[in-house]
């Protein structure tokens, strides 16, 4: 099965440590996202949400557990699905750009589908799903920052 990739972009007038700060904060999800829950399964290797951190997302009937595999503060997050998705080897990595009026947010991911054919619909709806992701963090860390 051929691997699926997906790449979204926004951008935020926040700096990238606040952007970060989001990110890193799994309980801040639901604010920003389509996310509806968090549960923070399994702290990291560090504490809390750390590398190693295991972090369980509810959207709908959908619940994705996941395992953060990067953290480069300010820079961005990395974090593999452990389970929840008819897909596998799902690995996403946002990073952080800081530029002259703020942060450049890219999220991309790869994966492949379990069930051969459905690779393009997966891919079509968590191109959606990321990008309303990306969006919503570019938008909160903008509110943030301005109310700050």
């Amino acid at each position: 099965m051929a691997v699926q990739r997906i790449e979204v972009t926004a951008h935020t007038s926040a700096p990238p440590s606040a952007v970060y700060a989001l990110l890193l904060d799994g309980a801040s999800w639901p604010r920003w996202s389509p996310v509806e829950t968090f549960e923070l399964v399994q702290p990291g290797s560090d504490g809390g949400e750390s590398v190693g951190a295991v972090r369980a997302f509810k959207t709908g009937r959908i619940r994705s557990v996941e395992r953060i595999v990067g953290c480069q503060p300010d820079r961005g997050l990395s974090y593999e699905l452990v389970e929840g998705l008819a897909v596998r080897a799902y690995r996403a990595d946002v990073e952080l750009t800081a530029g002259p009026s703020g942060t450049n947010i890219r999220w991309s991911s790869t994966f492949r589908a379990k069930v051969p054919g459905f690779g393009g619909l997966y891919r079509r709806t968590l191109t959606r799903f990321i990008q309303r992701c990306a969006d919503g963090l570019a938008e909160h860390a903008a509110t943030r920052q301005a109310d700050a």
